[in-house]
C-alpha cells in the first residue's frame, strides 16, 4: 500500500499544514499555534496547569517551560488557591486577552474558509469519520497493538 493511501499519512500530513499555517498566523502576534491553543483554553475562572497538559496532548515539561515564558510576558498570572495551596489557577491578564483573541480569529477564520470550500455536509461526514477513528482508538487500542504486534 503506497503511504499517501494510509489514514495515518492523511491525517499527519494535513495536521503538519495547518500546523505550519497557524503557526505562520501566530507569528505575526509574537506566538505559537501551541501558545495560542493553551491561551484558548484559560476562561474568566481559570484553569489548573494539571488540566491544560492533557487537553492539549503538552508534555508537563514542555506545558511548564510554556506557562514560565507566557508569565514572563505577563500574558498570564498565577493564584494559589487561599484554602489550599497546592493548587494553583492559571488566568489571563489583560494582554493575554488580547493574544487570545488574535488565536480565536485565526480558528474561526480558518474555520470559516474550509467551511464555505467544502461545506457543512462533507465536513460533517469528515467529523464522524474522525470520531469512528478516535473511537476505535479509545476503545480498541489493546487490540489495535495486538493486531500490529502479530502482523508485525
Amino acid at each position: 500500500m503506497k503511504a499517501e493511501k494510509t489514514v495515518d499519512f492523511q491525517i499527519r500530513t494535513n495536521w503538519y499544514a495547518i500546523s505550519r499555517m497557524y503557526n505562520t498566523y501566530a507569528a505575526q502576534f509574537d506566538m505559537t499555534m501551541a501558545i495560542g491553543f493553551v491561551l484558548l483554553h484559560i476562561d474568566k475562572e481559570g484553569i489548573s496547569a494539571t488540566k491544560i497538559a492533557p487537553a492539549l496532548g503538552l508534555e508537563a515539561r514542555s506545558l511548564t517551560r510554556m506557562l514560565k515564558t507566557l508569565e514572563d510576558r505577563k500574558w498570564i498570572r498565577r493564584e494559589a488557591n487561599y484554602k489550599d495551596k497546592r493548587i494553583v489557577k492559571i488566568f489571563l491578564t489583560d494582554l493575554g486577552k488580547q493574544k487570545r483573541d488574535q488565536a480565536r480569529q485565526g480558528v474561526l477564520l480558518f474555520n470559516q474558509i474550509v467551511y464555505d470550500k467544502i461545506g457543512a455536509e462533507k465536513l460533517g461526514n469528515f467529523f464522524e469519520v474522525l470520531k469512528s477513528i478516535n473511537g476505535i482508538l479509545e476503545q480498541d487500542t489493546g487490540h489495535v497493538l495486538d493486531s500490529l504486534k502479530s502482523n508485525g
